[in-house]
């Protein structure tokens, strides 16, 4: 009997991590390069550790106060120096700015702690708008905190001027960010101890880190569940009525409660106001679809050295139902089948003779989130081998 020639193995496609949070902004000192840290002590063995006007100082130390185990550190300005809306932009060509993550392989989530002794609120829309087109390049969710006006408009009980166009950010871009209200407050050490408001992004990082890492990014970083830790408390305490008003147009808020403590009591983006009815209203729906996209593209560069034709095909759709099965067992969708809870198409319906010619294969994934529990369908174009003969 002649030999039988085993099938080729199917590629294994591996879950990128997904709380991996870049930090951009001032710090005592510093390299000027991207730098991880894996703990507080790393953030101030490379970067000092003074917290006092240092926004980005104390939202790295409530990233892992909350949970953060991996960040990311990009420092912008001089020695302490003032910064501007540009230094944090920086330039695409050069490398500085949000654009110094550039040089970083992966990161999941993006903060930038407003200076807010020296940013209107114009500046922070300005910057919020160029890091929320990045996050979109990158497959990454920006973190934003709330702009000023929205604490004297709350403060004066005028909730209906809070709204999530305040920041400016597009349909596209909007997916990708979500936004948290009212501040925390937390002990000034450089003002004597004094309660003051502290960005928020940090510390909400920080709780994203511990629910992916216990329950899921398909799980909502939110709930009695969702406590901050290491605050005092909050600029504000809202109450259920005022909630009622702002999570309905996309506007997460926190909360404090007698049994629970502070907690994150909100998970929607930007794109999550009801009357907009989005496909990605909810927080761990976006980041689920983040996280089979960027797991999804990077498990199936093998395609790049087959021949772009059936056998190819066979051999993603394979890998790419592998891994989605695997997910599925793992309770991140939703379906008591896997007929139910997602599908993988990459064939001549997806890939046409232009796309062959060009070098481009073509894998559709669809695949139903807990909530809402309907198919989200996301397209991921790798490129290929030549044709197959």
């Amino acid at each position: 009997m002649a030999d039988q020639i085993a099938p080729p193995a199917v590629p294994v496609i591996t879950g990128v991590a997904t709380a991996i949070t870049a930090f951009v902004g001032r710090t005592p000192t510093g390299p000027a390069a991207p730098q991880h840290c894996r703990s507080f002590a790393d953030f101030q063995h490379s970067f000092g550790d003074a917290t006092g006007n240092y926004p980005l100082t104390s939202a790295v130390q409530d990233f892992f106060r909350n949970g953060g185990t991996d960040a990311i550190v990009v420092r912008v300005g001089g020695e302490g120096g003032a910064i501007g809306p540009g230094d944090l932009i920086g330039r695409a060509d050069r490398h500085t700015g949000i654009y110094a993550l550039d040089q970083v392989d992966l990161f999941n989530l993006l903060c930038i702690p407003p200076d807010r002794d020296n940013f209107p609120d114009t500046d922070l829309v300005r910057v919020y708008q160029s890091a929320a087109a990045y996050g979109v390049k990158r497959r990454a969710m920006l973190i934003a905190d709330p702009p000023r006006q929205w604490s004297v408009a709350a403060h004066a009980g005028k909730f209906d001027q809070i709204q999530p166009s305040d920041l400016g950010i597009g349909t596209a871009q909007a997916r990708n960010c979500a936004v948290y209200f009212p501040g925390i407050k937390k002990p000034d050490a450089a003002a004597g101890g004094v309660e003051k408001v502290f960005a928020l992004s940090g510390a909400v990082a920080g709780v994203f880190a511990a629910t992916d890492r216990q329950q899921g990014v398909w799980k909502a970083p939110a709930g009695m569940t969702a406590a901050i830790a290491g605050i005092a408390g909050l600029e504000l305490e809202l109450t259920d009525t005022q909630t009622g008003l702002l999570n309905p147009l996309g506007i997460n808020c926190l909360r404090t409660f007698a049994v629970g403590g502070t907690v994150v009591w909100g998970a929607r983006t930007l794109r999550g106001a009801d009357a907009l009815a989005d496909d990605y209203k909810y927080i761990p729906v976006r980041r689920l679809a983040l996280y089979v996209e960027e797991s999804v593209f990077r498990g199936t560069k093998f395609a790049v050295f087959e021949p772009n034709g059936p056998a190819l095909w066979s051999s993603v759709s394979s890998a790419v139902g592998n891994f989605m099965s695997a997910l599925w067992r793992q309770g991140g969708l939703f379906g008591t089948t896997a007929e139910q809870a997602y599908f993988v198409r990459c064939d001549q319906t997806t890939t046409t003779p232009a796309d062959i010619a060009n070098g481009v294969v073509n894998i559709a994934v669809g695949f139903a989130p807990e909530r809402p529990a309907e198919f989200v369908i996301i397209q991921i174009q790798q490129m290929a081998g030549q044709a197959a003969p």
